[in-house]
């Protein structure tokens, strides 16, 4: 469908705002999913008044709109399956931080890792830190409610997000919370923007709650003779009460995939076995503390542990870390990125599943992720142009699904249902569930304009891998 003519009236009113040139159209057509959908224009709004003007021309027309940040998206939430606008929102990056109350206030196109910065430079401490924290806005952020390695001890964005502003698809700015630390004022909408991947509202400015930054870390990388043993401490571990700002696992594969892009073992003389990545953090003799009881229980557990005593030494240990993911293309030239999550009780039954997956569909799968809450991604490595094995990948994904659901746990843990993940959300929610999930979308957005086809609508991406192109964040 065109929507030229509601385009002409849009630019006669934001002018030069509203982009119709090949280049701008094809840069927002998709996004780290790499899942393309022409739009007609790219708007580029400075203020929420000129939001509310697009949203509510685009309910008059129909125009289906897609807000857009640093288009980091894995699951397609920031590709406009149904074209119309992209509402490109990555310039609103203003910010500032309260020195005393540890309250940030930031507009809609701040990167994570600015605000990290800023807030570490004033004292106070951002936990949440996806990787895609280099091009991820916060908006991005709260609209998939991310996670990052510090999950385990910190929590989800979710957990310090005090207040959003922003417009409804039906053109209304609103204002949900307020930077208060107590707050219990009518229904809590704010909650219900946060995991809501841009379908019901968008969010102009957001207030997060910071808190003081640790003094003190302390970092290890330890080996392990197999998966179900490296797993197994992390249960140890937990079960001890310690509670690491990061507990990273990866699995063999994913170690040589990062030993064969550095050239060099992680451990001399074991290569390519399993790792967890242990970071501490806190006051100096708690970490101290924390840290004598890590070697306690890791020394009988782990074939070989490397501390580092510097900052040269901790980003040597977190090269394994930052290199697996982009060097799996050494397996395939294509992947299917799934972060799931288990239980802790399960995560050993998931692994073993995963290691006989790849057997069964003779397709390599490594797997790594964040060990204390159970989120895993699962990386399904094939080769594109090969199409049987393009399709056993597929399978592989829907048999990696029904275990998930079947030893309790979830489809997604921080990148959201968008696109990708349409044909499992059935499987995890029952029809009353997804019904009031649709109810709600219906009441806020009658028009169905803002981000359409997301979430409920099984998408043709089950049936048409699109071409892959390399993008900056592939390291995720």
């Amino acid at each position: 469908m065109s929507y030229k003519q509601a385009t002409r009236t849009l630019r006669k009113k934001l002018g030069s705002r509203v982009a119709t040139d090949e280049a701008s159209l094809f840069a927002a057509s998709f996004d780290g999913s790499k899942l393309a959908y022409p739009p007609e224009a790219v708007i580029r709004p400075r203020t929420e008044e000129e939001i509310s003007e697009v949203l509510k021309l685009a309910n008059r027309r129909r125009v289906p709109v897609t807000t857009r940040g640093g288009g980091s998206s894995l699951t397609g939430s920031a590709s406009p399956r149904r074209g119309g606008w992209v509402l490109d929102l990555a310039h609103l990056t203003k910010l500032r931080i309260d020195r005393s109350t540890g309250m940030a206030y930031a507009q809609c196109g701040v990167l994570n890792g600015t605000l990290q910065r800023a807030a570490e430079k004033a004292g106070w401490f951002y936990p949440p830190d996806p990787s895609s924290q280099k091009y991820g806005t916060l908006a991005g952020n709260i609209a998939c409610n991310a996670g990052g390695m510090r999950g385990g001890k910190y929590g989800v964005t979710r957990d310090y997000v005090l207040a959003l502003r922003g417009v409804l698809p039906t053109g209304e700015i609103v204002y949900w919370g307020r930077d208060l630390k107590k707050y219990a004022a009518g229904y809590n909408m704010r909650d219900l923007w946060i995991g809501s991947e841009g379908t019901l509202g968008v969010i102009t400015e957001a207030i997060l709650r910071l808190i003081p930054k640790p003094p003190a870390r302390r970092t290890l990388l330890a080996s392990f003779r197999s998966e179900a043993r490296a797993l197994q401490t992390v249960k140890a571990i937990l079960t001890e009460r310690l509670t690491p700002s990061i507990l990273e696992f990866l699995d063999r594969e994913s170690v040589g995939c990062a030993e064969g892009a550095t050239g060099q073992a992680v451990f001399p003389g074991n290569a390519g076995r399993p790792v967890l990545l242990i970071e501490l953090d806190g006051h100096e003799a708690a970490v101290d503390e924390d840290r004598q009881r890590l070697l306690e229980l890791l020394r009988p557990r782990a074939i070989a542990i490397r501390e580092a005593d510097d900052e040269k030494e901790v980003d040597a240990l977190w090269e394994v870390r930052r290199k697996c993911s982009g060097a799996m293309f050494e397996l395939g030239d294509s992947k299917l990125n799934e972060d799931v999550v288990v239980p802790l009780r399960s995560q050993t039954k998931l692994l073993a599943f995963i290691r006989k997956l790849g057997r069964e569909k003779r397709v390599s799968i490594a797997t790594f992720g964040h060990a204390a809450d159970g989120n895993f991604h699962v990386n399904i490595m094939y080769h594109r142009e090969d199409k049987d094995e393009s399709a056993r990948a597929l399978e592989a994904v829907r048999a990696l699904m029904a275990k998930v659901l079947e030893l309790g746990g979830a489809i997604s843990g921080e990148h959201g249902i968008g696109l990708a993940k349409t044909p499992f959300l059935a499987l995890e929610h029952g029809a009353a569930e997804i019904a009031a999930m649709k109810a709600v979308k219906q009441a806020l957005d009658p028009a169905d304009i803002l981000n359409p086809g997301k979430i409920f609508e099984v998408c043709e991406v089950w049936k048409k891998r699109p071409v892959r192109v390399r993008l900056p964040w592939d390291h995720k």
